[in-house]
């Protein structure tokens, strides 16, 4: 692709983690006040964590973001929901967000 939309429009919030949360790149939802954790198959993210470290969390809850995907997602809107393995998939209950590009493993799109 020859364009960049890196940092287009970029929120990020710190937030405590949960336990379950130890990685970076996956959907998070909201467990507890001000918590985050890993999402589960199907639900709906608020964002998605891009630093984890000493019990917090930073997450990034809108503008331009990667995310591995299970397929390849229709561009435009498209409704998605957290998948297993820390993925996004398409899910028709789930929550419409821009997909900007997209492969079989993944997706560029703005929260």
């Amino acid at each position: 692709m020859n364009v960049n939309f890196n940092g287009y429009g970029e929120n990020i919030a710190t937030f405590i983690a949960n336990s379950t949360l130890t990685e970076t790149g996956v959907p998070v939802k909201i467990t507890a006040d001000g918590t985050v954790s890993k999402c589960s198959a199907n639900d709906s993210f608020c964002g998605i964590c891009v630093a984890v470290r000493d019990g917090y969390a930073a997450v990034q809850l809108s503008g331009y973001v990667k995310v591995q995907t299970t397929a390849k997602l229709a561009l435009g809107y498209t409704k998605v929901a957290a998948a297993a393995g820390g993925k996004v998939a398409a899910y028709d209950s789930g929550r419409a967000l821009l997909v900007i590009d997209s492969t079989a493993t993944e997706a560029g799109i703005i929260l």
